[in-house]
């Protein structure tokens, strides 16, 4: 048994390395699996795109760099992009250092006859490119290949779009496991929900709610959605890996229970950022069915509530991996969830000598039992939580660039997850049928690519890098020429032999039959 999980922890491990190849976890057909579409293959898709400035040249991160490329083609346009870097350069400059930075792009990018600093240089740069060098643009080869891109999205996505690797863990409706995308090399969590068990418990519109959500999100500091597919049994949401493992398990199984303060600071700060970024959405994390002790007052009253609660889980988090124990149960303690709601609702939690001041005083305010009177639940919301002392050494902007440096950083070769056999497999789901009602559910719920999750894969596994090709000095390559035809389609082994014989009129059937039999085992092989 203990052999069944190395071997697993193995090939997950290798895989997560890319396989010790030159490919880098890549298939050996990947250039074919991501050939672009000809230009002529695209028009409909060209016509039917929203051409918004933002939405194709910041917010998408592949149209971002191809617009980038053209800009760099016009050398006015190039110094406006080399503003637009520098400005975002000095927003995440630390304080003692803004003023320099900031002397040093006035020199740069103002002229002596500019007699006062313009109040937002990004905006009017952007302002200026969203008009004719934005319209100029969608007449280059930059945005053909933009399209052609798009096409490479849009292209259905199935079981074979993935390797599949060991169970990771159990969600409500099914297993997680770790899975790597057959193109790219990149390796993600495919969380899968059963159909049959969907059914049973009702859970449609929970599982489709969760989809939603997770495609409509972009955040560093929340799991992204890549990809939604369905295979004969399942819905597959597949989400960002998390190869460091989760907070519980490193809370309780990684040496003494609890962290020390600079990591309690640090993952309370991401936290706070995902929150408020999910709050932006009008999304709110933590519902009614929660972790006991962990829902907050309001909840367990039954009482109408908006933000509320995720500042309270903030509460009991900051408490827990400081405490190493949640605020009203100990560890392993066995207790009804009743009691466990009345200490919630009638009791106040205790400190020991590992809460410093700071530390205690945000747990108190952020476990206030009235929700008015809460930390993050006044009108300056995530912002009033992040000015608290606690976070005094946390530089937000940096934090939420992704330029800080983690505490902790997890040892890449190992599996932070419990062993496969010790996670519990779910039973069989009898007495349902899947009917045609359900088959219009999944076309909901089984939409393939998401896009900007997408194009980051590309550029991240140099996917881009390698394809993003043009011709010499510039010119379109056969693939993006209006004038050329495009190539027709490469044929399989089986394609060409039908075609061979079916354009003999004087081959018989029976050579035919004889041909086939002879193929099959080179096809199973």
């Amino acid at each position: 048994m203990e052999l069944e999980n190395i071997v697993a922890n193995t090939v997950l491990l290798k895989a997560r390395e890319g396989g010790g190849g030159k490919r880098k976890g890549r298939s050996k057909k990947w250039k074919e699996i991501l050939r672009f579409p000809h230009i002529r293959q695209c028009t409909e898709l060209g016509n039917s795109i929203e051409r918004d400035y933002f939405s194709i040249c910041e917010r998408q991160p592949i149209g971002r760099l191809l617009f980038r490329l053209y800009c760099e083609t016009r050398p006015k346009l190039q110094r406006c992009i080399q503003l637009l870097d520098a400005m975002e350069d000095y927003e995440v400059t630390p304080d003692e250092k803004r003023k320099s930075r900031g002397d040093q792009i006035i020199k740069t990018f103002l002229t002596k006859q500019v007699t006062c600093c313009v109040v937002c240089p990004t905006r009017a740069v952007h302002d200026y490119l969203s008009g004719a060098p934005f319209a100029d643009y969608q007449s280059s080869m930059y945005f053909d290949r933009f399209l052609q891109w798009k096409m490479l999205e849009r292209q259905p996505i199935t079981k074979d779009t993935f390797r599949q690797y060991r169970v990771l863990g159990k969600g409500g409706f099914g297993e997680v496991c770790a899975c790597q995308v057959r193109a790219t090399g990149k390796m993600y969590a495919c969380k899968k929900l059963e159909k049959k068990r969907i059914k049973k418990r009702k859970g449609e519109s929970m599982a489709l709610n969760e989809k939603q959500i997770l495609e409509k999100v972009n955040s560093r500091f929340v799991v992204s959605l890549a990809y939604a597919y369905e295979t004969k049994d399942a819905l597959c949401l597949v989400l960002t890996i998390m190869n460091g493992g989760d907070l519980k398990f490193h809370i309780y199984n990684m040496g003494t229970p609890g962290f020390e303060k600079d990591r309690v600071q640090f993952y309370a700060a991401q936290i706070c950022c995902g929150l408020e970024h999910l709050h932006r959405e009008s999304i709110v994390y933590r519902g009614r069915v929660g972790t006991v002790g962990y829902m907050a007052p309001e909840v367990i009253h039954n009482e109408k509530y908006g933000m509320s609660p995720d500042w309270w889980g903030l509460g009991c988090l900051i408490y827990e991996m400081t405490a190493g124990r949640s605020p009203f149960r100990a560890r392993k303690e066995r207790v009804k969830r009743e009691e466990v709601e009345r200490r919630v609702q009638e009791e106040d939690e205790e400190y020991n000598d590992k809460f410093t001041e700071d530390t205690k005083a945000i747990c108190r305010m952020l476990l206030t039992k009235d929700p008015k009177q809460r930390l993050g639940c006044q009108a300056d919301g995530a912002a009033g939580v992040k000015a608290h002392s606690f976070f005094k050494n946390i530089n937000f902007k940096r934090l939420e660039a992704g330029i800080v440096e983690p505490p902790f950083v997890p040892d890449p070769r190992a599996v932070y997850c419990k062993d496969v056999l010790d996670i519990e497999q779910f039973s069989t789901v009898k007495g349902v049928n899947l009917d045609q009602t359900d088959n219009d559910f999944y076309s909901k719920f089984a939409t393939g690519s998401v896009s900007i999750p997408w194009q980051n894969e590309m550029i991240e596994t140099e996917c881009f890098r390698d394809l993003n090709v043009f011709g010499p000095q510039g010119t379109r390559p056969p693939d993006l020429d209006w004038n050329q035809p495009p190539e027709p389609p490469r044929r399989s082994l089986l394609d060409r032999i039908f075609r061979r014989h079916n354009t003999s009129p004087q081959q018989p059937q029976h050579i035919m039959y004889i041909a086939l039999r002879t193929l099959r085992p080179k096809i199973t092989v």
